[in-house]
């Protein structure tokens, strides 16, 4: 793919090749796991066989009708079973920033967001998969759900995800936010301000967030008299709130002050409230970077395009297919770095229309299936270029 010259940061080449996009993922898959395979099948080919299955959002099963030359449903399965999910946990966040250099420095300061994601599971509950089960609100026709809570960075035009683990029944949200502040300290990186949603408004995290002394920004819930009555002004400030328990928490809420002009059926003043924690920023400011938060959505969106599909019940094989849809956007966000990066002065932005994620994927399948000898040809283009 023809790489316009004034957009090239890399100068080595002006071409960006099939294997540029497909290599990194397989790579970092293959770097940091370790599938014990004897014959002919490697572990590469079945890394391989995995990310065609991402890129074109097919089984197992569906992947051997579409390509001839890949390992059978039966090998395949076969070897997914040998996966440790101690071993996947550890080595999640290895695999997620093995191209992280182009994009995060360590030693410099972004934002952050934790955020739980759900998948549907319509099968059976026992013993192999009950711990990771959790039951929500109905979605897609099921109240059951394997859930992923991920570390994701919201500054613009950098975000990537960092950690996914899988949520366990007996873990609380305190000790999830744990493991993901450690990876961050692992990574050498510093944080400039970690946003969670209300689902974390809870005494422990706060208490928590505030022990560690990391500045971050939770929205409130509006309930209680005493949290409406912080809730009424027409100017933005910031508040003293006490939650009451043992110990009393002293909670500091900055409130920016929006006039809703009719958005979502609302007029008038809106007073949207924020738990703060070692800043004393603006607090429309406070808003306005909470807002970018929501980025971690739309990755939640691109990652189910790319989301191999399964009915296996094996938590282990589901987390796998988690970590891999999420390796995707991340190296799709490196190669936006590393090719599509004007060299103007001023900070080094890119240019996303320039390299769309489903022109991305496409360059993945193509080559996936040229590398897979005798392949048929399946057309690509279903995916909005």
């Amino acid at each position: 793919m023809p790489l316009p010259k004034s957009r090239v940061t890399c100068r080595k080449s002006n071409i960006l090749k099939p294997k540029d996009c497909c290599a990194p993922v397989v790579s970092a898959l293959d770097q940091h796991l370790t599938i014990p395979i004897q014959g002919k099948l490697t572990q590469t080919d079945l890394i391989s066989s995995l990310v065609g299955m991402a890129v074109m959002n097919q089984s197992v099963h569906s992947i051997t009708h579409i390509l001839d030359r890949v390992p059978c449903e039966t090998s395949v399965r076969y070897h997914l079973k040998k996966l440790d999910m101690a071993d996947l946990e550890q080595n999640n966040t290895s695999i997620l920033t093995t191209h992280m250099h182009h994009v995060l420095k360590p030693g410099y300061a972004y934002q952050f967001a934790i955020d739980f994601t759900n998948d549907p599971y319509y099968g059976s509950t026992d013993e192999e998969n009950e711990a990771y089960i959790v039951r929500s609100k109905r979605k897609k026709s099921t109240n059951e759900f394997y859930s992923y809570i991920t570390l994701y960075v919201t500054t613009r035009n950098r975000q990537m995800t960092l950690a996914v683990f899988p949520v366990r029944r007996d873990t609380s949200k305190v000790g999830y936010i744990a493991q993901c502040l450690d990876r961050i300290t692992e990574l050498g990186l510093r944080i400039e301000v970690l946003c969670l949603d209300r689902e974390f408004y809870t005494r422990k995290v706060l208490g928590f967030l505030m022990d560690v002394q990391v500045p971050f920004i939770v929205p409130v819930r509006k309930h209680g008299k005493r949290m409406k009555q912080v809730l009424q002004g027409t100017h933005s400030r910031y508040a003293e709130y006490r939650m009451h328990g043992k110990p009393v928490l002293v909670l500091t809420i900055a409130i920016a002050v929006k006039y809703a002009k009719g958005k979502r059926g609302k007029r008038g003043v809106e007073n949207l409230g924020y738990v703060v924690g070692n800043l004393r920023w603006n607090p429309h400011r406070v808003h306005q970077t909470y807002r970018s938060r929501f980025s971690i959505e739309s990755s939640y969106r691109m990652r189910n395009q790319v989301k191999p599909r399964t009915s296996t019940k094996n938590p282990v094989i589901r987390y796998l297919y988690a970590i891999i849809s999420f390796l995707l956007k991340n190296i799709w966000i490196d190669i936006l770095w590393k090719h599509f990066s004007p060299v103007k002065q001023g900070p080094q932005t890119i240019e996303v229309r320039g390299f769309r994620f489903s022109s991305f994927m496409c360059i993945i399948w193509e080559a996936i299936r040229t590398s897979m000898r005798g392949a048929r040809a399946i057309p690509v283009l279903r995916y909005p270029v």
